[in-house]
C-alpha cells in the first residue's frame, strides 16, 4: 500500500476567496472562471491483478480518489488573500469600490447600447447564422478589453432591461487563460476578415507589451491580475493558466510572423519542468509563492482541458511523454464511487508505454469519461487541436460521443428543449456553477443551466446539431444581446444570466471561426513546432479496440 496523489477536478476560484466542496464564495468575490484543482489526497493500494487483462508491461497502479472526497480542505496557502494595494488606494480616492465602477467602465474599448436583440431576427441559413454569431461575438470580445493595456476583463454583467442600470458591473480582473484565448481570438478575427492585419497586430502588440510588464514567477503568470492596476491578485502560479497562455502565444507566432520573435521569447521563458514531479510522473496543479511550495495535487486524468497543457509541455521537451500515458483514462472497476463500472478494463502498450484503459457506456455509446461530464472538459482542447483529424481513434472519437451524449441526455433524459451542460454563470443570482451530464463523468456534475459555449464547442464534431441548438436557444429565450449570447439560461424557468464571460465568449468565437474558415485556428496551432513534436504521440492510441 502506498500513498499517491491524484487530480480530482473542481472549479473553485483561487482569487480573493476559495470555494471548497460545494461551499461557494460570496458572489461578489467568486471569480467566475475555470480553475481546476484537486480536492483529495487518496490512499491507494495496488490494483488487483484480476481487474486488468495481463499485460506485457505492467501499468502503474491507479489510485481511487472517491472515498476521500470531502475529507480534506484547501491547502492553507490557498486561503491567503492578495490585496492589490494600488487599486484599493485608487478606489478610495474616487469614493470606494462601487463609485469606481464608472471609471473602470470608461477604460473599456466599448460598451453595448442595448441589452437584447429581438427574437427571430437572426439569419435563416446555417452559414449566415454562424457569420452573424461570429461578428456579434467578436464585437463584444473587442469591446470588453481595457483600452490602455489591451487585456480582456474577465466578465461584464448587465440586466435584461438596461445596459446602464445599477446592476451593470465590470469584473476588472483577468487570468492567463483569459489572455491566451483572447490572443487566439484576435487571430481568429483576422482569419475571418473581421479586423485588418494592421489593427490585429496593434492589438496583439499592446497585449504583449503588457505581458512583458506583469509580475511573473520564473516566467509564469500568476492566477489572476487586476486589469486596472495590473497588480497580481493571487499567490498561485497555475499550470492551466500557463498552458492556455502558451497556446495563445503559439497561435500568434504562427499567424503573425512580425510577432513571432516576441511570442517565442515569452514561450521560452516558461519551463514546464517546474510543474513536473518525476517520481509521480504527473504535472502539479501549480505553485504557491507565499508558501514556497508546489501544490500537493496533480492533474491525473486525461480527458479534461488540462490535456492540452500536457501536450505543450511534452512538445517543448520540458516533460517526458510518459506523463501523457500515465494519466488515467478510466479508473479500474474496483474503484468504488464512480458513476458506473468501466467496461473492458485492460492494459494497452502504446509507443512502448503501458496504459490502463477501458470505457463507460450509455445507451450503446462508448466513451472515456471526463471528471464532471461537462462540455468544457471534453472539447475545449479541440478549439486549438483538431482531435477528430489528428487522433481519430482516441480523442477524436471520444469528442464526438461526448457531444452526442450531451445532446441526447438533455433532450431525452432531462426533457430540456435545448442542450449544452458546462460550468457557467448561474441564471439565478450572481454566482457560478458546475454543470455537466452526470453519466459522462467519473464523478459527474449535476445538470442545470445550459450555456451557449457548450454548443459552440460541439461545432467541431456535430456541426449541424450544434447550429440547430444555438438557433433554438436564440429563438426560445431572451439570451441574445448586442454582443452575442449571454452566458447561460435555466432551460426550465427561462431565467438568463446576463453576463458576458471573456473565456466563454472566446471559446464560442474561436469555435465559430474554425467552422467558418476550414479549421483555421486548429491548423495554425498544429503547425507550431511544439505541437509537431507531440502529434505522433496522440495519433498512436486507440480507446475502443
Amino acid at each position: 500500500m502506498s500513498t499517491r496523489r491524484l487530480t480530482v477536478p473542481s472549479r473553485a476560484g483561487l482569487g480573493a476567496c476559495t470555494g471548497w466542496l460545494g461551499t461557494r464564495c460570496p458572489a461578489r468575490l467568486q471569480p467566475p472562471r475555470r480553475q481546476r484543482w484537486v480536492i483529495v489526497v487518496a490512499l491507494v493500494s495496488q490494483v488487483a491483478a484480476s481487474s486488468l487483462v495481463a499485460p506485457v508491461l505492467a501499468a502503474p497502479p491507479i489510485p481511487c480518489p472517491f472515498a476521500g472526497l470531502g475529507r480534506t480542505g484547501p491547502p492553507p496557502a490557498a486561503l491567503e488573500v492578495v490585496v492589490p494595494a494600488k487599486k484599493k488606494a485608487w478606489e478610495r480616492s474616487v469614493g470606494g469600490e462601487l463609485a469606481a465602477q464608472p471609471y473602470i467602465r470608461a477604460r473599456l474599448t466599448g460598451w453595448p447600447q442595448r441589452a437584447l436583440v429581438e427574437r427571430g431576427t437572426l439569419p435563416a441559413g446555417d452559414r449566415e447564422l454562424a457569420l452573424r454569431l461570429a461578428r456579434d461575438t467578436w464585437r463584444g470580445i473587442e469591446a470588453l478589453t481595457d483600452r490602455q493595456n489591451g487585456l480582456p476583463v474577465d466578465n461584464v454583467r448587465v440586466s435584461k432591461t438596461s445596459v446602464d442600470g445599477a446592476d451593470s458591473h465590470v469584473g476588472d480582473y483577468t487570468s492567463g487563460t483569459d489572455i491566451g484565448l483572447y490572443l487566439a481570438a484576435v487571430a481568429a478575427a483576422r482569419e475571418l476578415d473581421l479586423i485588418t492585419p494592421g489593427a490585429a497586430t496593434e492589438k496583439l502588440r499592446t497585449v504583449l507589451d503588457t505581458l512583458e510588464r506583469l509580475e511573473t514567477f520564473r516566467g509564469f503568470v500568476f492566477n489572476f491580475y487586476d486589469t486596472t492596476s495590473l497588480e497580481r491578485t493571487s499567490n498561485f502560479v497555475s499550470f492551466i493558466d500557463a498552458s492556455w497562455l502558451s497556446a495563445g502565444l503559439m497561435v500568434v507566432r504562427m499567424t503573425f510572423p512580425e510577432l513571432q520573435a516576441r511570442a517565442t521569447r515569452l514561450l521560452e521563458q516558461q519551463d514546464f519542468t517546474f510543474f513536473y514531479d518525476r517520481i509521480k510522473q504527473q504535472l502539479s496543479q501549480g505553485y504557491y509563492v507565499n508558501a514556497r511550495t508546489r501544490s500537493p495535487y496533480d492533474y491525473g486524468m486525461l480527458y479534461t482541458e488540462a490535456r492540452l497543457g500536457s501536450l505543450i509541455a511534452i512538445g517543448k521537451g520540458d516533460v517526458p511523454e510518459v506523463q501523457w500515458f500515465h494519466m488515467v483514462r478510466t479508473f479500474p472497476a474496483s474503484c468504488a464511487g464512480q458513476t458506473q463500472v468501466p467496461k473492458a478494463a485492460r492494459t494497452q502498450t502504446v509507443r512502448g508505454h503501458p496504459v490502463a484503459t477501458g470505457y463507460y457506456e450509455w445507451n450503446g455509446l462508448r466513451y472515456v469519461p471526463s471528471w464532471g461530464g461537462s462540455m468544457f472538459e471534453a472539447l475545449m482542447p479541440a478549439l486549438l487541436l483538431d482531435e477528430a483529424r489528428l487522433a481519430p481513434d482516441s480523442l477524436g472519437a471520444n469528442d464526438r460521443v461526448h457531444a452526442e451524449v450531451q445532446r441526447r441526455y438533455a433532450l431525452e433524459q432531462l426533457g430540456y428543449p435545448v442542450w449544452g451542460l458546462s460550468p457557467s454563470a448561474t441564471p439565478q443570482g450572481d454566482g457560478y456553477g458546475e454543470y455537466g451530464v452526470k453519466v459522462l463523468g467519473a464523478r459527474g456534475y449535476a445538470s442545470g443551466a445550459v450555456t451557449p459555449h457548450a454548443s459552440a464547442l460541439a461545432l467541431s464534431v456535430t456541426p449541424d446539431a450544434a447550429l440547430a441548438n444555438l438557433r433554438t436557444l436564440a429563438a426560445q429565450y431572451d439570451i441574445y444581446g448586442e454582443y452575442g449570447f449571454y452566458d447561460a439560461v435555466d432551460p426550465v424557468s427561462g431565467a438568463v444570466s446576463y453576463k458576458y464571460l471573456a473565456l466563454d465568449q472566446s471559446m464560442l468565437f474561436i469555435a465559430l471561426a474554425n467552422y467558418l474558415n476550414d479549421h483555421c485556428i486548429q491548423r495554425r496551432f498544429a503547425a507550431d513546432p511544439i505541437m509537431q513534436k507531440a502529434l505522433p504521440m496522440i495519433a498512436a492510441e486507440r480507446f475502443f479496440e
